[in-house]
């Protein structure tokens, strides 16, 4: 059993990705506390599910607009400065809001203006912290499973923030989960500033201006087959699906009858969910078989959304909670390590914030679609249809497999990936070599 432990943790054993999964997970706790409380402190002053859903449309919405500029100069910059600076932007925010909150001068149009500056450091981030990745494992072959860890830290927060939260807003008030957002990114500050990081080499890439640059990113993305079949269907579960988290307070509330605590459940289990698929993702060995994952967990993911849709017990919900958030890290882990595999280093920044536009940058028009259609129609219809959606979404992305394996082959191939991995796979009528993935 240690070993099997040690053998799924084996990124830890690099120096600065053991700092900056500390840090991260510390700072992504006081992240999921600010997204509970914000939604509950939206539906508290107003009551509205259009509001719900606008206020998430802010603060994704810039992550759209400006993400694929951003991973222009993620390419360019340096990315440990960049995260720096980042960082530091999205700790002073969470102190203006945690001011505004606590001395009672909060308005639903103050949250929306911090909310969309908010998306607008995150469309700047969230490439950096993803392309970052890759230079803090220094064997290749354990990035799949770094991502894995990635997604697992994620949840940790996911699973630990909502709880934090809901007892907070119970006893006291909003305000002082902004406050600990706030605190919580000292500790992926000092986590930064203590890494050992060789100097990035210039890139052929600033020999040209920014409008080729990200013409070239932009070319490359959607012109590769596989790469751009991947961000559809995460785009089209982002779009359809993933807005169900700003629903979650009508849920909590009108549906089942609860408050604070019953979101913290609801939101507690999906984390849980999340947590479960990121760890099994850590125990695989290699990149092979992602591919028919995807399809599996996106189907997974709709089928749990309807689940969630047509139940009116707080137990039933949970396990479908729990089911939604299994598909849903899965899928976006799987499609984030088959990326991270296959990209050119010299354009991860651009394709990571294209990858980070599908996965995101679509939620603010999926966010003020839930909140419009579910002010006509009803919430539980709207996650329905978002669910039913996803499973078409999967059955496209599945009938295209053949043709994306194909595509991948020769890159595997020429990593060395495949032959090793691929021994005993293949049948009499098959090459030497079979495109898992």
């Amino acid at each position: 059993m240690s070993s099997r432990a040690a053998f799924m943790l084996r990124a830890l054993r690099y120096r600065n990705y053991r700092l900056f999964f500390g840090g991260q997970v510390v700072s992504l706790i006081g992240t999921w506390i600010t997204l509970t409380a914000t939604s509950w402190l939206v539906y508290r002053l107003t009551r509205s599910a259009f509001l719900l859903g606008f206020v998430g449309f802010a603060g994704q919405f810039p992550g759209f607009v400006m993400g694929p500029f951003a991973g222009t100069y993620v390419d360019r910059w340096d990315r440990h400065r960049l995260l720096i600076a980042t960082q530091t932007l999205s700790m002073l925010l969470s102190f203006i809001l945690a001011a505004l909150t606590l001395s009672g001068h909060i308005t639903v149009p103050a949250i929306i203006v911090l909310n969309a500056v908010q998306g607008a450091v995150h469309a700047f981030d969230m490439p950096c912290r993803q392309a970052l990745l890759s230079t803090l494992i220094e064997d290749k072959e354990d990035l799949g499973n770094a991502i894995a860890l990635n997604s697992s830290m994620f949840n940790v927060a996911r699973l630990l923030g909502p709880t934090i939260a809901a007892g907070i807003i119970a006893t006291a008030n909003e305000g002082w989960c902004f406050l600990i957002d706030g605190f919580s990114y000292f500790a992926v500050m000092v986590a930064l500033f203590r890494m050992r990081l060789a100097p990035r080499p210039p890139a052929a890439s600033h020999k040209v201006t920014a409008r080729k640059h990200f013409v070239e990113g932009w070319t490359y993305v959607f012109g590769f087959h596989p790469i751009r079949s991947i961000m559809t269907l995460l785009a089209l579960v982002s779009l359809v699906g993933f807005p169900y988290t700003v629903l979650m307070p009508i849920f909590a509330n009108t549906i089942l009858g609860g408050g604070p605590y019953t979101l913290g459940f609801l939101m507690t289990a999906s984390g849980g969910g999340a947590l479960l698929g990121a760890l099994w993702l850590a125990a695989r060995r290699s990149v092979l078989g992602l591919g028919r994952l995807i399809p599996i967990a996106a189907a997974t993911f709709g089928l749990g959304l309807i689940g969630f849709s047509v139940s009116r017990t707080l137990w039933l919900s949970i396990v479908f909670m729990i089911v939604t958030g299994v598909g849903f890290m899965v899928q976006m882990a799987a499609s984030n390590t088959l990326i991270q595999t296959i990209v050119d280093d010299e354009k991860r920044g651009r394709v990571m914030s294209f990858y980070v536009m599908a996965f995101l940058g679509t939620a603010p028009f999926g966010s003020l679609m839930a909140g419009t259609l579910s002010a006509r129609i009803g919430a539980p219809q709207t996650l329905f249809i978002g669910g039913t959606c996803c499973i078409a979404g999967a059955l496209w992305f599945a009938r295209s497999l053949p043709k994306l394996r194909q595509a991948v082959h020769p890159i595997y191939v020429q990593m060395g990936i495949l032959p090793e991995l691929a021994s005993g796979l293949q049948t009499a009528t098959e090459p030497s070599v079979r495109p898992e993935d």
